[in-house]
């Protein structure tokens, strides 16, 4: 039986202590980062090599591929990727035109990693763009505006699902509006759950009533941001409120549910009890990088 952690390994090579340690603890999956990633070959074999150190058969090998700032897989060896904001651009022009970029760019991102093993990714980011907000989502979201991040959310998860590839849409309800970054410290934010709903939890919502219909399978990574509106002291990856009222009901999201890095500075507690937390709070997997 396998455990609902997903891992990552030190280098471009399989250590034999990291084989070990994984074939005793038997973890559901494992991502890839820069440090994993050399060159095509190389990574098949660590995939190999990973996938070889568990007993069961599905085994999730993700990596963020998102475009822009966020890609583990850079030239020369793969193509070059263009960040979100790059379509919302375009959408202000032709909506249609950016929707057939992003699918298309998706879909290329999805042979590249198919190719290689890969078969799960960190993207879209359907976070909301706020200016005035830590830029550590920036030019990652598509937009400031619902209908266009629900449009080119949904183009990219069809041109990830054409190849086979797992899409994991984040950061669940939003991170957008984070004051600061994540990895650095607890963001907080402090607007109406009127307004959250209105905003960043609807773009989520719409994506979410649109999959129903189209019937893909789709992964969720949460935001370790607390909505003080709806849990004053638990971020949402820690929140049971948030899991199960805004992430499960509201936004009606349905697939499995993971949470961002337990390593990320704003979640306290040593990594057993932020793993603890995570799954009494009703996530499916914890994410350990």
């Amino acid at each position: 039986m396998p455990q609902a952690v997903i891992l990552s390994c030190q280098g471009p090579q399989l250590l034999a202590e990291e084989s070990a340690f994984f074939k005793d603890v038997q973890p559901l999956g494992f991502i890839l980062f820069e440090r994993n990633c050399k060159t095509p070959d190389q990574v098949k074999r660590l995939i190999n090599d990973l996938r070889s150190s568990v007993n069961h058969e599905f085994v999730p090998i993700l990596i963020d591929q998102e475009g822009g700032r966020v890609v583990r897989l850079k030239p020369p060896h793969w193509r070059p990727v263009y960040p979100a904001s790059l379509f919302g651009k375009l959408a202000e022009k032709n909506l249609q035109l950016a929707g057939e970029c992003a699918f298309w760019q998706a879909s290329l991102i999805g042979q590249e990693l198919a190719e290689l093993g890969i078969n799960v990714n960190c993207a879209p980011c359907a976070d909301l763009f706020f200016p005035d907000a830590d830029p550590i989502i920036g030019d990652r979201a598509f937009s400031n505006q619902v209908s266009v991040i629900r449009h080119l959310s949904l183009q990219t998860i069809k041109g990830l699902k054409s190849q086979g590839i797992i899409p994991i849409i984040k950061h669940l309800p939003g991170h957008g509006r984070a004051p600061v970054d994540s990895h650095k410290e607890l963001p907080i934010v402090d607007n109406s759950l009127k307004i959250l709903q209105e905003t960043d939890f609807l773009v989520f919502n719409q994506i979410c009533q649109d999959l129903k219909t189209e019937e893909h399978e789709i992964w969720g990574m949460t935001a370790h941001v607390v909505y003080n509106t709806i849990d004053q002291i638990q971020p949402a990856t820690h929140s049971i409120t948030v899991v199960q009222k805004i992430i499960r009901e509201f936004i009606g999201f349905e697939g499995f549910l993971i949470t961002d890095c337990l390593t990320m500075e704003a979640l306290e507690g040593s990594f057993a009890q932020r793993a603890q937390k995570a799954f009494a709070a009703a996530c499916d997997a914890v994410l350990y990088c």
